[in-house]
């Protein structure tokens, strides 16, 4: 009884503090650009042969529209999580229209055909710092210049390549999730660490409504706790890399939503203040107003509280500009 005492008061003494031990993550970013459109292709095929390797949602692949040759421009477009390469491909389809190479490529662990599948719980933010870097590394074969634009999980992956590479023309954040709208920021290092000691369980994105929640089709309907605990791993990290050194990417542009209830708007404020004190100077923000009604995906044409009728005109404009 002593004993168990003992640990009890051990455990209740450090693991509070354990809780708010500073998140050390330093993402990897090694690249090694794409030297021409063929190696580019090729490397391009190597996403795909992933896809043919587990059963995908239709439209969940990598998409890579290419006008068969390298361009002037070209974008690639980063999915959030929970979502697929199908969120981003209306999207994309105009920018190839407008003669942008475009590259669209499926994160780790996502797009799966059962929805309900708990693979995602493997992510990690190694994976999605290696995704992003392999996915500008090619775009380096397909266009001159390079875009790198991303919702949500997505966004935060673009503000990794904004801070770290130089061969970006510009990077475009929406709705990035540097934190979450339910957890206030000084709690998010706690919640990280807790969520990175307890064992993965899944939460319904709509506890009542479950499997049927009103997403587009593709969309998983749980949240993975040691997921989200890996994406806000990934975030703290370029909020680290932030807060200590100039972006080395040419331009940044940040894209809000005030009626966001999934992220933490503040944190991304907090982000751009940072790059602003580094005296970083081409730097654009733009926020969707509240009473737009806007939900958090801004970008799949098939949720059904999407208003893409104004959401792309002003995005295509931020980019394009």
């Amino acid at each position: 009884m002593k004993k168990f005492l003992l640990t009890s008061l051990v455990a209740l003494v450090i693991l509070p503090v354990a809780l708010f031990l500073p998140i050390t993550y330093n993402p990897s970013t090694h690249s090694v650009p794409a030297k021409n459109f063929d190696e580019a292709i090729a490397r391009a095929d190597i996403f795909q042969t992933k896809d043919d390797e587990v059963a995908l949602y239709p439209g969940c692949e990598s998409q890579v529209m290419t006008h068969g040759q390298k361009v002037e421009q070209v974008i690639v477009l980063l999915h959030g999580y929970r979502n697929c390469p199908k969120q981003f491909y209306a999207l994309g389809t105009i920018f190839y229209e407008q003669g942008y190479n475009v590259i669209i490529p499926r994160m780790p662990h996502h797009g799966l055909a059962d929805v309900l599948a708990t693979d995602q719980a493997q992510l990690t933010a190694d994976e999605l710092a290696a995704h992003v870097t392999e996915a500008v590394d090619i775009a380096e074969g397909l266009g001159d210049d390079v875009t790198v634009a991303g919702i949500s999980t997505g966004g935060v992956l673009a503000g990794l390549a904004a801070q770290n590479r130089s061969d970006i023309d510009q990077a475009v954040l929406i709705a990035p999730v540097f934190g979450l709208h339910i957890i206030p920021t000084e709690l998010t290092t706690p919640a990280i660490n807790l969520f990175q000691i307890l064992p993965n369980f899944f939460l319904w994105q709509n506890k009542e409504l479950k499997a049927e929640a009103p997403n587009p089709p593709q969309v998983y309907p749980q949240n993975a706790t040691r997921a989200v605990s890996q994406i806000l791993r990934l975030a703290s990290g370029v909020r680290d890399e932030v807060d200590e050194s100039q972006p080395a990417a040419s331009t940044i542009i940040v894209v809000t939503n005030a009626n966001d209830t999934a992220v933490n708007n503040e944190m991304t404020s907090d982000v751009v203040v940072d790059w602003q004190k580094s005296g970083f100077e081409h730097l654009e923000t733009y926020e969707f107003e509240a009473n737009l009604q806007l939900d958090h995906d801004l970008i799949d044409p098939t949720h059904p509280k999407q208003k893409i009728d104004l959401v792309y005109p002003v995005l295509i404009d931020l980019i394009t500009q």
